[in-house]
């Protein structure tokens, strides 16, 4: 499912028209980002909790010679399914 395809499903199901749906959505993405930029999480109870996981400073290898190179340290945004959905999948 795409954005578009999932702005439709959201419109149809709440009964909001598309552009309503589409503003919606933006602001959610919108807000769990800055929530993550700023090192917090967005907890939805049944649903997940969407985090940000602290990946260190590690030696890699360069795939096509071998050499050994440095991997800066990062910070990666994770999702974590709560129960309530993984019940329902299962």
């Amino acid at each position: 499912m795409n954005k578009n395809e999932l702005i439709t499903a959201v419109a149809e199901k709440s009964g909001l028209t598309k552009k309503d749906t589409e503003k919606i959505l933006k602001a959610f993405t919108e807000i769990v980002t800055e929530e993550l930029k700023k090192g917090g999480k967005v907890q939805m109870v049944g649903f997940g909790t969407f985090e940000v996981s602290e990946r260190a400073a590690r030696d890699g290898r360069n795939p096509r010679t071998g050499e050994p190179m440095p991997i800066e340290a990062s910070r990666a945004p994770k999702f974590k399914a709560g129960k309530a959905l993984k019940d329902a999948i299962n």
